[in-house]
């Protein structure tokens, strides 16, 4: 993997950690190599906040009880501040490894500044072989919808949710072009890499989402009658200047919850990033039944238990400058349906969002960075929210 630290790609190595290609600070250890790997980031976000309309899972933000429309944080991004610890060693003819990291919060809103907990994300081994491939198991990042995190610009930034001070990170594209991927426990077979075409297969932790209508609602509780099934596809390909990737995924749950019929929940995506010389550009579409707008299942059925359609996607447009400063644009939008028989709510109908950014490589490893996000959020019953935000900070890798 190229060092270029201001490369996507690279914030998608340190997100899913799963790749010994982009070393951290390497350390031998007898018959293994240990990677210690990861990064530091934090923002100054500044916030404003157009309206105060109650509309269940709505991104924009709103005026506080009080009237405020304007809102300060320092937070981390959408890609958490990261300790990756990752072996690998080639026993047997076997290639071998194991992955844990911790994610630590910049930002608190405690009274004592400690009072939020570390996340973990990853605790996962693999073992393989070029020639045949290789299995995962343990929890990392999703198989479904990752590719479309991964390729988002945001990932060194902040994109939405800035306004959630003390949060352990924002939001990005969440919700405004792509459902998230989640950390889920599974096991997943992925083929070798057959001259740029590759694809993975598994099964996943089925125990996992939130099935209530509201954008707040508690964790049901499940009870399903098999594993989550999830699996992706993707070719890679090079022609004198340019290089690309293209990708489809799916997903598919089977799903009871005590306050709803049991129903099977799925979703679907299709994705292309390409790049010729100093431009870039990404463009992404998925659509699910059932299956939620925000996180996984969220939202995905009305109260009586009858399915929502959505989809939504993003484009996204990006220019390196002489000076290496990339400078990036992107539009995207996450759209809800109302399930047959529902009346006019104040559910949300539409998530969108406008990011401009400016990512600067300082360094060989440091990043600064300047982005403005806009969100807008219609209900179905007419209602909108605005909001918009100014963001300044660095993320650095190593």
């Amino acid at each position: 993997m190229k060092k270029n630290i201001i490369k996507l790609a690279v914030a998608g190595a340190v997100l899913a950690a799963a790749s010994a290609a982009q070393a951290g600070i390497v350390i031998p250890a007898g018959e293994w190599t240990l990677d210690v790997n990861g990064n530091v980031n934090a923002f100054a976000i500044m916030s404003r906040a157009k309206d105060s309309n109650s509309i269940t899972g709505g991104l924009a933000s709103t005026k506080d009880s009080a009237g405020e429309k304007n809102g300060y944080g320092i937070n981390t991004g959408l890609l958490p501040s990261w300790l990756g610890f990752t072996g690998t060693t080639r026993q047997n003819d076997v290639d071998v490894s194991f992955t844990i990291s911790m994610q630590p919060n910049v930002s608190d809103n405690g009274t004592a500044g400690d009072g939020n907990t570390p996340l973990n994300r990853q605790a996962f081994l693999t073992f393989g072989d070029k020639s045949w491939g290789s299995f995962k198991l343990g929890k990392d990042i999703g198989i479904f919808a990752s590719d479309a995190i991964l390729n988002d610009m945001t990932l060194l930034g902040v994109g939405a949710g800035g306004q959630q001070s003390g949060g352990a990170t924002t939001l990005g594209g969440i919700g405004t072009g792509y459902i998230y991927a989640a950390w889920k426990g599974q096991v997943a077979y992925t083929t070798p890499n057959m001259n740029g075409f590759q694809a993975t297969v598994g099964i996943t932790n089925p125990n996992q989402g939130i099935i209530g209508s509201g954008h707040a609602s508690a964790v049901s509780n499940l009870n399903q009658d098999r594993f989550g099934l999830e699996g992706k596809a993707s070719y890679s390909f090079s022609a004198n200047d340019l290089t690309g990737k293209i990708w489809v995924s799916g997903a598919s749950y089977k799903v009871k919850a005590t306050t709803t019929a049991e129903y099977t929940a799925y979703a679907g995506d299709i994705g292309v990033n390409a790049n010729a010389g100093n431009f870039g550009a990404t463009a992404y579409i998925y659509a699910g039944e059932g299956y939620g707008s925000y996180m996984p299942l969220q939202n995905g059925v009305s109260a009586t238990g009858i399915k929502r359609d959505s989809d939504g996607g993003y484009v996204q447009l990006t220019y390196a400058l002489p000076t290496k400063t990339k400078l990036g644009v992107a539009y995207g939008i996450s759209s809800l349906d109302l399930a047959s028989g529902e009346s006019s709510s104040a559910l949300f109908k539409d998530n969108e969002r406008v990011t401009v950014g400016a990512y600067h490589p300082l360094t060989k490893h440091l990043n600064l960075v300047a982005e403005y996000n806009n969100i807008e959020t219609k209900s179905h019953n007419g209602l909108k929210n605005e909001s918009s935000s100014l963001s300044l900070g660095a993320i650095l890798f190593f």
